[in-house]
């Protein structure tokens, strides 16, 4: 699991992150769900050991964030960050080689290249691989970036705001790949979403935040009430029925 204790963030006098206090179990996927500013994605790089903490622990795996080297952490955790700088000249294959960096230091072994083709392949981006960067469309190029995590062969997968600036139908896919490499892979998925009804639909357990603090923790049927997201996002919230689990209406 990940087990996050007393961890914080001051930015300022007036804005400060935590202590957080949150345990995610392994396995599944967990969304982090808040209004702008609650400190998900915060909390997400702290944990990734992106995001340098002002005081607190995280363990992921039993290992110690800031005692593990980062080379042995990579093998046991992938993270997306929110922006990601990509080369114009590199293409889909190049990037998802990548994620083999930590094992392979540059040198792509027989191993690496299977499971490469693995991720690729996972990631129906089999006809896309020898194509750049700039020559994709938006979520194309998420596809490989989330490709190039899952060729890290890890089994925590941190992942900040993967749907940023991707239509309807883009959203639906990756957040499909993230359900099926949790099921199908035995990945743990942690993932900072803003749509509440995507979290309802492909998460198995939802952290809420709100002013830098977690303020609820518990499946979508948990979270996914009136009262819970109208606290949440101070703005009225309707939840109803739907063929998946709960709705929120909001509109």
């Amino acid at each position: 699991m990940i087990r996050i204790r007393g961890a914080t963030k001051q930015y300022s006098s007036e804005v400060q992150i935590g202590p957080v206090d949150l345990e995610i179990p392994s396995g599944g996927l967990t969304a982090l769900i808040g209004p702008n500013g609650a400190g998900k994605s915060t909390l997400l790089t702290m944990a990734g050991r992106l995001t340098p903490m002002d005081g607190g622990t995280v363990e992921i795996a039993g290992h110690d964030i800031h005692r593990t080297p980062s080379n042995s952490l990579a093998k046991v955790m992938a993270i997306l960050r929110q922006e990601n700088h990509y080369v114009t000249r590199l293409t889909v294959r190049q990037l998802v080689g990548l994620g083999r960096f930590p094992y392979s230091r540059g040198r792509l072994t027989e191993h690496d290249h299977v499971l490469i083709d693995q991720a690729v392949e996972f990631l129906d981006l089999t006809e896309l691989q020898g194509r750049y960067l700039d020559e994709l469309s938006g979520g194309q190029r998420q596809r490989a970036y989330v490709a190039m995590v899952l060729a890290q062969d890890t089994e925590y997968l941190l992942l900040d705001e993967p749907l940023n600036n991707l239509d309807m139908r883009h959203g639906v896919q990756i957040m499909r790949l993230l359900r099926d490499a949790a099921d199908e892979l035995g990945r743990t998925v942690v993932v900072v979403l803003h749509d509440i009804n995507f979290a309802g639909r492909y998460a198995d357990h939802i952290c809420a935040m709100k002013d830098g603090k977690v303020v609820a923790f518990g499946t979508p049927e948990e979270i996914i009430r009136d009262q819970v997201l109208t606290d949440i996002f101070d703005t009225p919230v309707e939840c109803i029925p739907g063929p998946y689990g709960p709705i929120a209406v909001y509109y």
